[in-house]
């Protein structure tokens, strides 16, 4: 997903689920974090790098590919934007262990993860509310890719179709991909940018969703394409559908969250609260354009009667710096909430018998985040 739909989006659907304006403004601040918290920015505020929860593409450049190197990468992108949907899963055909491992960290939503995700955030600062609303959000948008670089699993074909709605049905529109990550995407041509194909099974630009370019990203798209791992069968997504999908879903985790229900159960989405802005939401998500933002602010005011600040990466970075008591800092909660998703993600894969993600061991409470800041070549566990 994008920005628009990680900041603003959260904002509204935190103020719909019954947040204060201030507590929405951190959780959907808290979201967008997710995607900018790297290992780059967290060495300039000398922060625990195991704490990063994405990488920049210079850094996924320069990224070790050996065994080690693809368990830390798969690490971050499992945990935080390619949750697994079912760490059992079968595969649709046989396959050896290796495959069977990799197609196990599938992203689907309404996973045994996502419960285990939003019941973590349960109890603890805002900051952890919004690290689970991105997590909650992705398995929507990067659903049918996994976390980890991998050709069998993520890599498609040409056959890549647009459907845009016209009449009572769908045009079809072939879709071109290039390869241009300094041009914008073109709408009116269903030009896209993807990443380059290549036959090497762990090479970088087959991480996630890269051979699909940011089509998952866009909430108005709709479109077919054949997976690498169903056997190059058809797949339809209906992002206007699934985002929708999502953002009740959210409004579901947060009650949950917040403490106005007692359970959280997948497959539930509160659409009762969205209601009367039900025409407002869909349109926001079946209008064709790269950026969103200014409607979900719009909306989100509207919610609220109060104005949501902009988002400004470096705003908390100097508290954080001089704080002598770094943990309660707002970095530093959200830094807390970071290391234990992806303790607790990278716990049940290696628990499931999977090592891809590296290992997992125990810690006690009391010396989790000693443990997790101090670990290389894995994570610890509460």
């Amino acid at each position: 997903m994008n920005a628009d739909f990680h900041y603003y989006a959260t904002y509204c659907a935190a103020i719909l689920s019954g947040y204060s304006h201030e507590d929405s403004v951190d959780i959907a601040y808290s979201d967008r974090m997710v995607d900018h918290c790297t290992r780059t920015l967290l060495s300039i505020i000398k922060a625990p790098l195991n704490a990063a929860t994405t990488q920049l593409q210079l850094e996924l450049m320069d990224a070790r590919t050996d065994l080690v190197g693809l368990q830390d990468i798969t690490r971050i992108w499992a945990s935080f934007h390619f949750l697994p949907g079912d760490l059992h899963a079968e595969p649709p055909k046989r396959s050896g262990k290796r495959y069977k491992n990799k197609f196990r960290l599938i992203c689907k939503p309404n996973g045994e993860l996502l419960e285990h995700t939003v019941k973590l955030a349960k109890d603890k600062p805002v900051q952890a509310v919004g690290v689970a609303m991105h997590v909650l959000a992705d398995t929507w948008a990067h659903q049918n890719f996994a976390g980890t670089p991998s050709m069998v699993i993520n890599n498609t074909n040409n056959y890549f179709y647009e459907l845009i709605p016209e009449g009572d049905g769908y045009r079809e529109v072939k879709i071109n991909f290039r390869h241009s990550t300094s041009t914008p995407d073109d709408l009116e041509k269903s030009i896209y940018t993807n990443s380059l194909n290549t036959n090497t099974e762990n090479h970088i630009m087959l991480l996630g969703h890269g051979r699909a370019g940011h089509l998952p990203d866009y909430c108005f798209i709709r479109y077919k394409y054949l997976p690498a791992w169903g056997e190059y069968e058809e797949i339809i997504k209906d992002n206007p559908s699934d985002y929708l999908h999502a953002f009740c879903q959210m409004i579901t985790a947060m009650k949950y969250l917040r403490g106005e229900t007692d359970r959280f159960e997948r497959g539930q989405y509160d659409f009762s609260a969205i209601a009367p802005y039900r025409d407002e939401i869909d349109r926001i998500l079946n209008k064709r354009q790269l950026d969103a933002s200014q409607d979900w602010k719009a909306l989100g005011e509207k919610l609220s009667g109060q104005a949501i600040p902009d988002f400004e990466l470096e705003q908390y970075q100097g508290e954080y710096t001089s704080a002598a008591d770094k943990d309660n800092t707002f970095l530093g909660r959200f830094i807390t909430a970071a290391l234990a998703q992806k303790s607790m993600v990278t716990h049940h894969i290696y628990q499931s018998g999977n090592k891809l993600a590296g290992y997992s061991i125990e810690a006690n409470k009391k010396g989790l985040l000693w443990k997790l800041r101090s670990l290389t070549g894995g994570e610890a566990h509460e």
